[in-house]
């Protein structure tokens, strides 16, 4: 049974500083790490590597977009663990407007492998976020339905293999999974590039909605210069969960998002 959940945000990103950045993958919208982003993920390396061995996580779940994989791989090397790429905490975009198209999608494991040899390309996601975006409360739902598959799946697959994981995402999706896991959608949290949230679970509790307690929220301990450029749902919130609506990807306007949801399509080995 898993007994503890890091989470941790990606690193600073590179077109916060370079108008010219390139896209790695070629995917719109899916900016690498700037420098300080990449020292931000060695140093969250080497905090891991100084806890004890038993405390370290054994696997990491990460979002498919670049700046999360280039987060964890890091951890991944100095720990020597896998890479499990999971939709389901992927980027949230706010609703598309009418008659934009579709937000992006980044690809599976199987072709993010390419660019991460740490990738393990066994793990199938278990959720997708719906290209038409979503609203505050749908990605709240969205994470919450992820976790209650993800959770299981991983003790049903792994057993005991993975009581410790860590989980790479967005400012949204870390604030999702922290409300998610301690049961409170009205937590109040701002998430810096690489901070790291330590979630623990409470004594004989089985739930994976609310059956955790917090033991770190967003830290910046472990980063020389503290967790930068801090982002909360209030930033972009306009009332009620709802947001103002996002543009579309060009070229995408007559494309169905006919992928979203809960997978039935499990992980196997």
């Amino acid at each position: 049974m898993i007994q503890k959940v890091y989470i941790a945000r990606h690193g600073f990103r590179l077109n916060w500083v370079d108008s010219k950045w390139k896209s790695a993958t070629g995917l719109p919208r899916d900016p690498p790490l700037a420098a300080y982003g990449e020292t931000q993920a060695t140093e969250l390396a080497n905090w891991f590597m100084n806890l004890p061995a038993h405390e370290r996580p054994t696997a990491i779940f990460s979002s498919p977009y670049y700046r999360c994989l280039q987060t964890a791989r890091p951890t991944s090397r100095a720990l020597q663990v896998p890479i499990y790429v999971e939709h389901g905490i992927s980027e949230w975009y706010s609703p598309a407007a009418p008659g934009t198209g579709l937000h992006p999608r980044p690809f599976p494991a199987s072709e993010l492998k390419q660019y991460f040899s740490e990738i393990d390309p066994s793990w199938s996601s278990v959720w997708y976020p719906s290209r038409k975006g979503e609203s505050v409360f749908e990605i709240l739902d969205r994470v919450e339905g992820t976790l209650n598959i993800l959770v299981p799946e991983i003790e049903q697959r792994f057993g005991d293999k993975h009581t410790h994981i860590l989980m790479v995402g967005h400012a949204a999706t870390v604030i999702a999974l922290a409300r998610g896991l301690l049961g409170d959608r009205s937590l109040s949290l701002r998430v810096g590039c690489c901070s790291l949230t330590e979630i623990v679970r409470k004594a004989d509790s089985s739930n994976v909605i609310g059956g955790w307690e917090a033991k770190l929220l967003a830290s910046g301990h472990h980063l020389a210069q503290g967790a930068s450029r801090d982002w909360g749902f209030e930033d972009i919130e306009v009332s009620n969960g709802k947001v103002v609506d996002d543009v579309g990807m060009a070229g995408t306007e007559d494309e169905v998002d006919d992928t979203s949801g809960p997978q039935t399509q499990k992980s196997s080995l």
